[in-house]
């Protein structure tokens, strides 16, 4: 009979694990003060650009950086993304301690997840749990759908806000955004992968450039009948409720009352189905729209312009 180790050292081992992940990543996580009160961020390169959530950045003209060394150092907005909560902002710095991205798809339920922020403003604070579910969606404060969420139990609270969520190999897998509450153990971070792509395009753009189409809708479902006699794949649909003037919708010939069913031969059941199609690809590039007028299927083409 194989002998059972002893739950000393497994505790010890994990001990081990969370305070070696601590010790990696702890001195790139930064508090961050603005107009919307405190936050975290992460330095991810050694030249001062630092990773957080778009609230706890926005609508301020001066951000303020406090190093885990006490140094305190203004930082310029390089830009922010509401959609996806993230932003990313730059302190003037050389040779600066930074944390690694790691690959979120790598990422498995039940592994170890540690938090490291400044909730309700204590410095440099740790929490550790485990990593709950993968592929959550979250509504973002902007109103639009936040995917591919990773939903964790490490503790989190006011003031983690754009700190990392770390693995034991000290790897940033995400970055926390949103707790529920009076829930407990239901906090969320958005994946790394999506922070990598979103700060990429800061950098380069200073936004995240989307398509605009000029429509307002609403999710509805799609009577049987109707469904059946145009031989659907979809039981739901985007009802079209306005239309904005000179936009690309009106000179495609939308019209208030049509269902929007499908967008670049991608089927669309709901008003976040749209929102994820439209891409910055998408901008100038002749697209069909399949839509139901009078309970009958038709295609239009519209070509989407860039979102202001």
């Amino acid at each position: 009979m194989l002998a059972q180790p002893d739950d000393g050292v497994l505790l010890d081992a994990y001990s081990s694990a969370v305070i070696a992940a601590v010790e990696s990543v702890g001195p790139a996580v930064v508090k961050i003060e603005a107009a919307q009160g405190g936050g975290s961020g992460v330095l991810f390169t050694p030249d001062g650009l630092i990773l957080t959530n778009s609230h706890v950045v926005e609508k301020s003209a001066r951000v303020t950086v406090v190093m885990t060394d006490g140094r305190s150092m203004q930082a310029d907005l390089i830009g922010q993304d509401a959609d996806t909560d993230l932003a990313v902002i730059r302190v003037d710095g050389s040779a600066l301690p930074f944390a690694t991205l790691g690959d979120s798809r790598e990422v498995r339920v039940g592994q170890i997840a540690i938090a490291i922020g400044n909730p309700y403003g204590f410095h440099h604070s740790v929490t550790a749990g485990v990593v709950s579910a993968l592929g959550r969606s979250l509504r973002s404060r902007s109103g639009r759908l936040m995917d591919d969420i990773i939903q964790t139990d490490a503790a989190l609270n006011p003031g983690n806000s754009g700190g990392p969520l770390v693995t034991t190999r000290g790897q940033v897998i995400g970055v926390n955004t949103a707790t529920i509450l009076p829930a407990q153990g239901l906090c969320f971070a958005i994946a790394s992968n999506t922070a990598r792509f979103v700060a990429a395009r800061l950098i380069r753009d200073g936004r995240i450039r989307r398509s605009y189409i000029g429509l307002a809708g609403q999710t509805v479902p799609i009577p049987r009948a109707v469904a059946r006699v145009n031989q659907l794949a979809v039981t739901s649909g985007v009802f079209v409720v306005s239309i904005e003037p000179r936009s690309p919708a009106a000179v495609a010939g939308l019209r208030d009352g049509d269902v929007v069913i499908a967008f670049a031969g991608v089927p669309v059941t709901g008003i976040d189905d749209l929102h994820r199609l439209l891409t910055d690809e998408r901008i100038g590039e002749s697209t069909t729209v399949t839509i139901l007028r009078a309970a009958r299927r038709r295609q239009l083409t519209l070509v989407p312009r860039e979102s202001q």
